[in-house]
This record gives C-alpha cells, structure tokens and sequence, in this order.
C-alpha cells in the first residue's frame, strides 16, 4: 500500500477543542427588576486564560451581570452558554456545578472565624467519624500558596488579615470546586494601594491556572495591568468591546460616560 493511501484509510485523528473557543458566552441576556430594565442585550465571551474587565458607572448593570452568570439571577430573555450549549444557571448551586464560582463585593465571610474553617465551611471532610483537621490545613496552605498569598497562619481568625488578604481566602474558597470561570465583583473596592496590588496578582494567578476570570469594577484603571479585554456596560447596556492592549484610559471613560465612541487606540 502506498504512503497516500494508507494515509486515507488511516482514520484522521481527532481535532482538540480550540484554546479561543469560549467557555462561557451570553446572548441577548435582559434583566428586568419591575419597571427598571438593569440589562438589555447584552452579548459577551469569556475563554480560558483570559481575564475580561467589565466596567461602568455604579448604575450600569454590572452587578446584575455578575448575579446572571453566577445564578443569582435568572434572565428574563437571552442565553446563557456554557462551551456553545445553553444551560439554565437556576440558582448559585446549578451554577457552582457547572464550573462557575463568583466572589461578591461583601466577600461572605465569617470574620470570627480562622481561615481554616472559612474555606471549608459546610464542607468540612471528615476521617474516622471527625473533622481531618490535617487534611483542611494542607489544602489552605496549599490553596493559598497558589494564589500567591502567605498569611501568618491559616488559624488565624480572618478578622485580623488584610482587605486583600480576606480577598484571597474568599477566591480560594470559591477554588475548591474546581470551577472554570471565576466572577470577581468589585474586588479592589475599598481597597488601599498594596491591598489592590495583592488582589490584581491574584487575578494574574488565575489567568495563569487556565481559569476564565470575569473582573467586574468600576475602577478601570485598576484593572488596565491585568485586563485582556474591556466589556463596557452602560445603562444596562454593551457599550464597546476594547482590546486592552490597545486601549488607553482615556477611551474606557469615554466609552463609560458616553462622551464619544471609544476610538480603541490607547492615549499617550
């Protein structure tokens, strides 16, 4: 048999998934709260090792969006797609289960409480019929080793850590299911300077393990060192998509204010 033809009756082998497919995407999605339309249309993709920056004005409808795609929110109209397949995120749950983790501005966490008992909470393993204390101290450690944060020690009570400390056990909380998008609302809000350097590190770690991060703040100049790519909502609705590399801060707030369509070339 010749080289061509036992290259034709050899099956070809199959084609991965490309690294640009989107693991998450919206179509369409609105949100209505009684007569307040909080989103209209909006259409966005998120793909692996990507960190996406939705910004706006506090109004804008970011927080709504961040609830859609963790499930806290249900779409009155649109989609939601998860690898190109729509789903149905009917509560935080369904969401978690799906791969999709979001830390909310409040972080939800219990600050009488060591770092050890927040990550777990409710989840606590169990050997022999008690706690595994050994096993929750090497996975915190572990976890937060990743994340690029050291504390103390992981007994600590999360009262006595930092703001961008208590940002990086909430992440790694939301970690241990493994998800594959991460919603961050508002992470650096009410942050000093070194506490929002910490954070923005973290979100470069995430990028880095393959999550699909989405950053959602007002503050976009935070975001410039660590974005990918700008989402910019106003009113409720998609009012430009800036690649960040090209992009100046500039454009971001004209594109927020609606002072004049962002021209994508970043200002000197």
């Amino acid at each position: 048999m010749t080289e061509s033809a036992a290259s034709a009756a050899s099956p070809a082998p199959a084609t991965p998934p490309s690294l640009s497919d989107p693991v998450l995407s919206l179509r369409g999605v609105c949100k209505n709260f009684g007569g307040v339309r909080a989103l209209a249309d909006v259409s966005l993709d998120v793909h692996p090792h990507e960190v996406l920056a939705v910004v706006g004005d506090n109004g804008a409808g970011k927080s709504t969006l961040a609830g859609v795609i963790a499930g806290v929110y249900r779409p009155d109209a649109g989609q939601v797609l998860l690898d190109g397949r729509p789903v149905v995120l009917g509560s935080p749950a369904v969401a978690r289960s799906l791969g999709i983790a979001a830390v909310f501005q409040d972080l939800a966490l219990c600050h009488n409480l060591d770092v050890v008992e927040n990550l777990f909470l409710a989840h606590e393993p169990t050997r022999g019929g008690f706690l595994d204390e050994v096993a929750m101290e090497r996975t915190a450690w572990e976890l937060l080793g990743q994340l690029g944060t050291s504390v103390p020690s992981v007994r600590l009570p999360v009262r006595e850590l930092s703001g961008g400390q208590r940002q990086v056990v909430a992440v790694a909380r939301a970690l241990l299911g493994s998800p594959r998008v991460v919603v961050l609302d508002e992470p650096t809000a009410a942050l000093g300077i070194r506490q929002t350097a910490e954070v923005l590190n973290l979100v470069e770690r995430l990028r880095e393990r393959g999550h699909a991060v989405v950053l959602i703040s007002h503050q976009a100049s935070d975001l410039q060192a660590v974005a990918d790519r700008f989402v910019v909502l106003r009113l409720g609705r998609v009012g430009g998509e800036l690649d960040a590399a090209s992009v100046g801060y500039e454009d971001l707030l004209a594109a927020m204010t609606g002072a004049s369509r962002p021209s994508g070339r970043k200002s000197r």
